[in-house]
């Protein structure tokens, strides 16, 4: 077998093929299920996506957590999906803590005789931690801007960019 780039050393330890392995000197050994392949990526991603647990997500893929995080240092693509399973678990976390603080939640309490009764219980201290977090959101949505301030907020955006692109170009000519 050729030496092959980290991608093909990947994709032929996910056929459970014999790939060149770093370290001393090169030699070749079988994939082993310890081994991450998209397969192994995917579950954990979709598991983390569903729990925000990273325990959980290693679980599910059937890795270990230290081996997640070296993946997650190492891998910028790995990174960027653990990135956004965070952020899509957190908005569904919040979906869901908005939802219980509108409609409450069913609560059975057991009154004399062991009669029972059904009731709503509304969690107050969620609906305040929403409110305060969204505030400044909500003004900012119910107040127009005036013109004169939006022109400046542009006008210094643009200032930004051209101070940005004329250091890219100094940067460009040092390189060259």
């Amino acid at each position: 077998m050729a030496a092959r780039g980290r991608a093909g050393q990947r994709k032929a330890a996910a056929r459970g093929e014999l790939v060149l392995v770093a370290g001393g000197a090169p030699r070749k050994r079988r994939a082993v299920p310890r081994d991450w392949s998209k397969i192994k990526e995917q579950r954990f991603v979709e598991a983390l996506t569903e729990t925000c647990n990273v325990t959980h997500a290693c679980a599910a893929a059937g890795v270990s957590t230290t081996s997640a995080y070296k993946r997650r240092k190492a891998n910028a693509a790995f990174r960027n999906a653990w990135r956004e399973a965070i952020g899509l678990a957190y908005q569904k976390l919040e979906l869901v803590l908005i939802e219980r603080a509108l409609n409450g939640t069913e609560k059975i309490v057991t009154k004399g005789e062991g009669r029972e009764e059904r009731m709503r219980e509304y969690p107050k201290h969620i609906a305040l931690q929403l409110l305060k977090m969204h505030r400044e959101t909500a003004i900012e949505a119910t107040t127009d801007v005036p013109d004169d301030e939006a022109d400046e907020a542009r006008q210094r955006v643009l200032a930004k960019l051209g101070r940005l692109r004329d250091r890219v170009a100094a940067q460009a000519n040092a390189g060259e």
